[in-house]
């Protein structure tokens, strides 16, 4: 395992990357927490401090649509641009004074919101060009181990700031998150092919073949499938978090803080494993051990006693990551580069907009039944993604080493099925 993220981490390009992607990241960690308890003390109400998750994810609905623009500029440039436009968005925050004016908080979130669909489908595509095929793994592991460590140290910052200095000081430190990411942007080295330019097709056409492309290859779909279950499973184990702590550990709800970094540390774990893995097992195979650890961990809640509840957690994060890495290597190495944008945002859109359906059925359950009820069905559904990968991994092994293996090059040349 060390030897390959040695190897990433000698990378210019990936370290460079890194530090953009991090430190943006750690600005929006601080900012979403910030930002609702903003909007809590401005206004006094729940449901508006709650719209600000709400605001920041849904943009990912449109993720297809917005994506597509990650296809007809060069991708690096469209990543300073976007990091630039949004340092600009986020001092907009820095007027808000009353409850009058929360509509630019919300208004700011939504624009980073889309943003981030953007940048995600770039960098995504950017991987691709300037991160070498046998590095991926172990690079998009890296970079799922820097968003769980934001996870774990952006929201204390966030809310250390806001109490001291408040919430303009922490929308300044997002603006200069965002500025700092461009400037580390920028100094990516990467030689981009021009994006074709197609006269005749327009915006919609070209949505269309990048969701054509991820629905009607067999391998990409259900690999982003299995992280869209594996991301509700979470949804509807997260939200009986508080019933846990209440009714099974007897814990006051602060205790929620405890479970949540032993899970961050288990992500962190993850996502320094998952290259090392990925060399050595098939792509389903790996997915399918990350759904039945994450199932295991969630299993693991319905007991009463808080060190299994703590393995419990250190597995759910443990295994929860490598569905989405499995999904996102995969589209890099079997996505022709004129498509990856597209197809990149579109996987995007169907791995995580599960999450607020899952997050509304769960908020639901836990109100009307035992908390345990809600956990049974979290790793049913994760046990049963689990199972699906691994039935479909032979067949899949035993076609690839039937057919000739389709490189970037063979599919640009030849047609992806």
């Amino acid at each position: 395992m060390a030897v390959g993220l040695l190897t990433v981490l000698r990378d210019r390009n990936a370290r460079v990357y890194m530090a953009g992607v991090t430190i943006s990241g750690f600005g929006d960690s601080a900012m979403l927490l910030a930002a609702g308890v903003w909007v809590k003390e401005l206004t006094g109400s729940n449901s508006l401090a709650a719209l600000v998750g709400f605001c920041s994810w849904a943009p990912t609905l449109a993720g297809p649509v917005i994506g597509t623009l990650a296809d007809r500029m060069r991708r690096r440039t469209l990543l300073i641009a976007t990091s630039l436009t949004l340092a600009i968005v986020m001092t907009a925050p820095v007027a808000v004074r009353s409850s009058q004016d929360v509509w630019l908080l919300f208004t700011a979130l939504t624009m980073v919101g889309v943003g981030t669909v953007l940048m995600d489908a770039a960098e995504t595509a950017l991987i691709a060009s300037a991160i070498a095929s046998e590095l991926r793994g172990d690079f998009n592991g890296l970079v799922r181990t820097a968003i769980e460590s934001n996870k774990l140290l952006g929201p204390l910052v966030g809310a250390g700031l806001f109490t001291v200095l408040g919430g303009p000081t922490v929308a300044l430190l997002n603006a200069l998150s965002f500025l700092l990411g461009a400037i580390a942007f920028s100094l990516i080295k990467v030689r981009e092919p021009a994006p074709s330019h197609r006269s005749r097709r327009n915006w919609t056409a070209e949505t269309v073949e990048g969701v054509r492309h991820l629905w009607g290859h067999p391998t990409l779909r259900s690999l982003v499938m299995a992280g869209g279950c594996a991301m509700a499973a979470s949804s509807l184990s997260s939200t009986a978090t508080y019933a846990l702590l209440d009714i099974g550990l007897h814990r006051p709800a602060a205790f929620a803080g405890v479970l949540n970094s032993v899970q961050g540390l288990g992500s962190v774990a993850g996502g320094l494993a998952a290259g090392t893995l990925l060399r050595r097992l098939p792509v389903r195979a790996f997915s399918a051990i990350g759904s039945a650890l994450f199932t295991l961990g969630v299993l693991a809640r319905l007991t009463d006693l808080v060190p299994v509840v703590l393995l419990g957690s250190l597995l759910i994060g443990l295994g929860l990551p490598w569905p989405l890495i499995g999904a996102l290597t995969t589209i890099q190495k079997e996505t022709p580069d004129e498509l990856l944008g597209r197809v990149a945002a579109t996987a995007n859109t169907l791995a995580f907009a599960p999450t607020a359906l899952a997050l509304l059925a769960g908020t639901a359950m836990v109100a009307i039944l035992d908390y345990r009820v809600q956990l049974l069905a979290a790793g049913a559904l994760g046990l049963a993604t689990a199972l699906l990968l691994a039935v479909t991994a032979r067949p899949a092994r035993q076609r690839d080493s039937a057919e000739p293996s389709t490189n970037r090059r063979t599919a640009e040349g030849g047609g992806f099925v």
